[in-house]
């Protein structure tokens, strides 16, 4: 919305009937429900089943999850990979716009340290086998939320915690 906002400003601009309607909204909503059909259908064509592994230690049984169709699991993986790629690529885009309206910086930080997360776990997943991957992807998930947390809000937290006499109505108007 941020970038839709700024090129609308410029006269005869085809981006103010983008304005008009609730865009945010209805990406969200379309999105969403992308997501939510490849799940569907993933799900009911090749659900995931219990499997027995007999071979990979020998005398123990080890149960594990088996992704049903690998590749509808790995179209509902890749669809958000897209959706990821896209909105750093949009963050990025917005990033030079004044501090005083938006926050592009810190989440183009926060959307490549997500990214970069789940990219190097995509070698570590596939390389691995039994209940370590349910490690790696427990560690992918906790660090790419840390990651996000950590670039979003430490910056907030810094102003408001060390330097609240930056946090006023003066100094945004400054910027």
């Amino acid at each position: 919305m941020v970038c839709i906002a700024f090129k609308a400003t410029r006269p005869g601009s085809s981006w103010r009937k983008l304005l008009e309607f609730r865009v945010s909204y209805y990406v969200v909503v379309i999105c969403s429900f992308i997501q939510m059909l490849i799940c569907v259908i993933w799900l009911s064509l090749s659900p995931p089943y219990q499997e027995f592994d007999h071979h990979s230690y020998p005398g123990k049984i080890i149960i594990q999850c088996n992704e049903g169709s690998e590749i509808w699991f790995y179209s509902m993986l890749g669809y958000l990979g897209f959706l990821a790629a896209v909105s750093l690529v949009l963050a990025f885009m917005v990033r030079t716009l004044p501090d005083s309206f938006n926050e592009a910086k810190y989440i183009t930080f926060s959307m490549l340290v997500f990214c970069s997360v789940w990219i190097s776990m995509i070698p570590a997943y596939l390389s691995t086998r039994g209940k370590n991957m349910v490690a790696v992807e427990i560690f992918a998930i906790l660090s790419s939320s840390a990651g996000i947390l950590a670039c979003i809000f430490f910056p907030k937290c810094y102003i408001l915690i060390m330097k609240p006499e930056l946090n006023c109505r003066n100094q945004l108007v400054k910027k």
